[in-house]
Formats: C-alpha cells, sequence, structure tokens
C-alpha cells in the first residue's frame, strides 16, 4: 500500500519524528511518501537527506484563504496524477486543509492524533466536517479524546516508531565538547520549549541538589513565545544547567548523558524522545501522567509527582545509586522496541488500512444493485 503523510513542515518535534522513522525503515510493509505545506524547515531538509525529497504544496496562512485554495489545487494535481491508497493528515490544522480534496479523490482519509482532542478548539470543529476513514492514535491517552471530534469513527492506537540511531562521537568527545567533566552525573533533557514539558520544575528540582551533577537541556525556540520562555529560564537556571539550544546530534546527548529527565506539568501525548533514550540506555524520570506512563514503568525508570522535592528526590536516588541507574538502563532497549519497534508499527499502521478498505469495498459491493 502506498500512503501520503502530510505534515505542515514549518516546526520539528515529535510528529516530524515519527513520519522520519517511517520513512527510514525499509519500505516492504508499505510505501510512505511526504507532503509539506512549507519546505524549508528542518523535517524537508532531513527527508531530503534520505534521498526521499517531500511533495511541496505551498505555504498555508488560514487567514489569507486563497492560500488555503491554491495548496488544494497542487494536493489534487498530486493526487490526480499519483495513486495513494491513503492520505494520513498529522493534525486538525492539516486535515482542514487536505481532508476535502482527499475524500473527492477517493484515498482513504485517516487522521492521525498526536495531542489530547477536546472539540472546542476551532481547528478541531473544521477537521470535523470531513470525517476521516479511520482514527490512528499515538497513545491510550490520545484515543480517549477522539471521539469528541470524529464521533462514531474507529480509533486505533499505533505508538510512533522510532528508529535507535548509533551516536557518532564518543561519550567522552560529547561531554569534552560541552565542557562538562567525565566524572559528572549528566541530566538530559531534549524536546520542545513549551512549558507544560516541566522545564521550570526541573530547574527548581536541580536547583536542590547536591553532588557532582550537570543539566543539559537541548531544544531551541522556534517561535517568538518560546524565545521569551527561554529567556526566563536562562535567567533562573541553576550554575550547573547548559542551553544546548537545537540540537541535530540528540543521539550522542543521550549517549554520553546518565540520566533523562523530562518531568512535565501537564499530559504528554506520548513522548517519543522517551523512547530515544531507552534505546540509548538511559533510565528515565517524569511524572505521573498523560502518554508517559504508558513508557516509563518500573523497569526501566521512575514516575514521580509533579512536584520539584519529588523530582530532585527521584534524580538524587539515581545520582547516588550507579547500580540502579545500570539495571534500569539495562532495560530500555527491549523496552523501546516491544513499544515502538518501525517495522511492527508500520504493520499495524497497514492492517488496520487493510481492515478498513476491505469494509470499505464490502459497503461498496452491498450497494450495488
Amino acid at each position: 500500500m502506498r500512503v501520503l503523510h502530510v505534515a505542515a513542515g514549518n516546526l520539528f518535534g515529535g510528529v516530524e519524528t515519527g513520519i522520519l522513522a517511517f520513512m527510514r525503515h525499509p519500505h516492504d510493509v508499505l510505501d510512505h511518501e511526504v507532503a509539506v505545506f512549507f519546505d524549508r524547515g528542518r523535517l524537508a531538509a532531513e527527508l531530503e537527506s534520505l534521498g526521499a525529497p517531500p511533495h511541496v504544496l505551498r505555504p498555508v496562512r488560514v487567514r489569507y484563504p486563497w492560500t488555503i485554495l491554491l495548496a488544494r489545487k497542487r494536493l489534487d494535481a498530486l493526487l490526480a496524477r499519483e495513486r495513494f491508497d491513503a492520505v494520513v493528515a498529522h493534525s486538525p490544522w492539516v486535515h482542514g486543509i487536505v481532508a476535502p480534496v482527499v475524500r473527492r479523490r477517493g484515498p482513504l482519509l485517516v487522521h492521525f492524533v498526536h495531542g489530547f482532542l477536546e472539540g472546542h478548539h476551532w481547528l478541531e470543529r473544521w477537521a470535523a466536517w470531513t470525517p476521516p476513514d479511520l482514527v490512528v492514535a499515538n497513545s491510550r491517552a490520545t484515543a480517549s479524546g477522539a471521539g469528541a471530534v470524529f464521533p462514531g469513527v474507529r480509533c486505533v492506537v499505533i505508538h510512533p516508531p522510532v528508529v535507535p540511531a548509533a551516536p557518532a562521537r564518543t561519550r567522552a568527545a560529547v561531554r569534552a565538547s560541552l565542557a562538562t567533566p567525565e566524572d559528572a552525573t549528566v541530566i538530559v533533557t531534549a524536546c520542545r520549549l513549551e512549558p507544560w514539558k516541566g522545564h521550570r520544575l526541573l530547574l527548581d528540582a536541580l536547583a536542590r541538589l547536591e553532588g557532582n551533577h550537570v543539566a543539559w537541556i537541548a531544544g531551541g525556540a522556534q517561535k517568538p513565545d518560546e524565545r521569551a520562555y527561554l529567556d526566563e529560564l536562562t535567567s533562573r537556571a541553576p550554575s550547573c544547567v547548559k542551553f544546548l539550544g537545537q540540537r541535530t546530534d540528540v543521539p550522542d546527548l543521550l549517549s554520553a548523558a546518565d540520566i533523562h529527565c523530562q518531568p512535565n506539568v501537564g499530559p504528554e501525548p506520548f513522548g517519543i524522545i522517551f523512547v530515544e533514550a531507552l534505546s540509548a540506555g538511559l533510565p528515565i524520570v517524569t511524572t505521573r501522567m498523560g502518554g508517559a506512563m504508558e513508557v516509563v514503568d518500573e523497569t526501566c525508570g521512575i514516575l514521580a509527582e509533579p512536584d520539584a522535592g519529588s523530582v530532585a528526590a527521584a534524580l538524587a536516588r539515581l545520582a547516588e545509586d550507579r547500580e540502579e541507574r545500570r539495571r534500569l538502563g539495562a532495560n530500555g532497549p527491549a523496552r523501546a522496541r516491544l513499544l515502538c519497534d518501525p517495522v511492527r508499527q508500520a504493520q499495524a499502521l497497514r492492517d488496520a488500512l487493510q481492515e478498513v478498505t476491505h469494509e470499505r469495498a464490502g459497503a461498496l459491493a452491498r450497494s450495488l444493485p
């Protein structure tokens, strides 16, 4: 089956990481291609490096309706020129733009849920005008709200695929490049600069820790509010914190760290970075909420309460107990494969698409005289 994934393309986070994971594994299960509206972002650059440049629609600003019409015209031409069995919209914004064209052209329309849906936001109401044939949720947590936007539509849970990435540099080389002593306990976080991901809570917890530790915070500002947030964080950070900005070498950072900590203060829809950290053999400290509870259990990390004392206690426990760190980290790769093996996830998506295709064909046959 041939699948077209459609994403905005102007930002980079877990959605884009999951799409790239589908593109990186052998196409013997599903043949994946990608379309973007904005072709100058990191997603397009990464796809180019894979030898799979995206189909470029055109930039859309919803406040300018003609940009929607022009993007739809390009998508319509693409679907008329090339045959796709399914088109996957990776956000309500994308869904609202592409759904009428996909419905008219005939491929399966799939909505991939990456966040919490409630049915109140205007983008969700826009998406609901054209219900999909299938909803795919990245976790049980996000699946719980899918019916608020797409009532009556089948929803399946498929965790995003994660491709384990080998580090390009040694642990010593990475630490040397970041002026970090070899004997320091390194706590790393790598995520979008969004307040609910718990950066403030992490800083408060780090301020309570004693001993020889360093924290690396990876993630650059991609929007004006994120720049203001980053300025606030740097102004209040304890001396042990190094802000690394936007990074393309996250596998190197994970391989050179000792603990991964992203103490969310709002529920995480899933958390691909948790799976990447598990693959790298890092124990995880996060908070007991959202999709993180589907990833982290007592075999591979600590689920803390969302307060500075609880997070600091979990970090101190792992910083002081190297054997527990080693034990939890050693369980990580198997846990990551169980949850997010790319071939298994592609097979799950293929099976879901085939089931809907067969049901559609059966309904069509029954409607014929």
